[in-house]
């Protein structure tokens, strides 16, 4: 059980961030043991075969993620700085992190040290500026192709839960973030198996990082100046699914592009994003979202630098009455 001191003053530092590091290493812990991860085995069964041609999991990278619930060096995860995540921002953190943090989270690995990790630990220097073009090799390999859907499931996250912050307060909030989550008292408290991390006091706040690849667990870091939790967004159970299809009657009333479009939006997702999954133009995708505004079928709200459409009420009781 590790718990995080969080007073009801303590909750105004609650904020929420995108990470790809966290991102990157949690999906290298699927990859690691991909049948404790199954609702990603479509990605697992596609990009393993990329990262094997070029050896990567057993690299410097594949080193130092273990599976699960085996410890990872916090310094892999630095605290990210909000909701636009950017891998090359990321990675000049984590280049930047001093010799002696690393050492001394390295001393923290049980086992036996492997050559890839005994060298970084040796020259902290080098062996992070390996680790960063290793990270970059397998951004490229394993997530860039689907960092579009991932991004559209994660701002989805954070919209949902703002507007569950605005309708429950902070208590509803916070219990409702995973089974092993709660906040009782003046603390978060989290229970993990095999974690023995000190309890961080009241006052450095909480960043809340959701996560697709850390599915089905969460992952916490109390070390630092800022702890870190990082927990499964919801809708990562469809990720990896093919859109639903569009009733036929529904296509029959509103035409088949509007009614694939209202069943692509079972989650907040972006223009870009509802082109890829239903095979029409974003220029098509426009037109018809402004006609299901105008129709009361769907809102559209500002996330970022990006716009989300999501179905309203009219529109859920349209696709359950033609379903």
């Amino acid at each position: 059980m590790v718990a995080i001191g969080l007073s009801a003053g303590g909750v105004a530092r609650v904020r929420f961030a995108l990470s790809c590091l966290w991102e990157v290493m949690a999906g290298v812990r699927v990859l690691r043991d991909p049948g404790r991860h199954a609702i990603h085995l479509p990605w697992a069964n596609r990009v393993r075969p990329r990262l094997a041609e070029v050896g990567l999991l057993d690299g410097l990278l594949g080193q130092l993620v273990p599976p699960a619930p085996g410890y990872l060096p916090d310094f892999l995860t630095p605290p990210p700085a909000g909701l636009t995540p950017d891998l090359d921002q990321e990675l000049a953190v984590l280049r930047a992190t001093p010799p002696e943090t690393v050492r001394a989270q390295l001393d923290l690995c049980p086992g036996p040290r492997p050559a890839a990790v005994a060298a970084l630990h040796a020259d902290p220097d080098a062996g992070l500026r390996r680790l960063a073009e290793e990270i970059g090799t397998y951004w490229r390999l394993a997530v860039a192709r689907d960092w579009l859907r991932i991004r559209a499931v994660l701002d989805a996250e954070v919209f949902h839960r703002a507007r569950r912050l605005a309708e429950d307060g902070a208590a509803g909030l916070l219990n409702d973030l995973h089974e092993r989550v709660r906040w009782e008292g003046d603390a978060l408290l989290i229970s993990q198996r095999h974690c023995d991390a000190p309890d961080v006091p009241d006052g450095s706040g909480l960043v809340l990082v959701p996560s697709v690849f850390v599915w089905p667990s969460v992952l916490s870091i109390a070390a630092g100046d800022v702890p870190q939790l990082a927990y499964p967004a919801r809708g990562v159970g469809g990720l990896w699914e093919c859109p639903a299809e569009a009733p036929d009657a529904l296509g029959a009333v509103l035409g088949r592009g509007r009614a694939r479009l209202l069943a692509a939006l079972d989650a907040p997702r972006s223009t870009t994003e509802l082109a890829r999954r239903t095979g029409l133009s974003p220029a098509g995708v426009s037109q018809h979202l402004t006609a299901l505004r105008a129709a009361g079928l769907v809102v559209t709200h500002r996330q970022g630098r990006s716009l989300l459409s999501s179905r309203t009420a009219v529109a859920e009781a349209l696709l359950g009455a033609s379903a």
